[in-house]
């Protein structure tokens, strides 16, 4: 693995840390009552979570039988919890 590609993968790995933390904190101002969100978002925070880290394994194991490096393997199934983490942002930033 060269450098530029284990920046790239660390690069991924903060961002869906970062993402991962403001919905974290979001959805505890919601439960605490500082802020409104929807009264199904303790029900959308649990039902979420299986598939979103179904197609996260099945998006690895995919890539790792298909012979991609490990750097690879990892973005593939990083990039499905991106993707759902992201959305959940934008949605309760709004």
């Amino acid at each position: 693995m060269t450098p530029e590609q284990m920046m790239k993968l660390n690069n991924s790995f903060t961002n869906l840390m970062m993402d991962t933390h403001a919905v974290m904190s979001i959805r505890m101002m919601d439960m605490m009552g500082a802020i409104p969100t929807d009264a199904d978002e303790n029900t959308k925070m649990v039902s979420e979570k299986g598939p979103a880290f179904a197609e996260a394994m099945s998006a690895l194991t995919s890539a790792a039988l298909s012979g991609y490096r490990p750097d690879q393997i990892m973005a593939a199934g990083l990039e499905p919890l991106q993707r759902e983490v992201s959305s959940n942002r934008a949605r309760l930033e709004k």
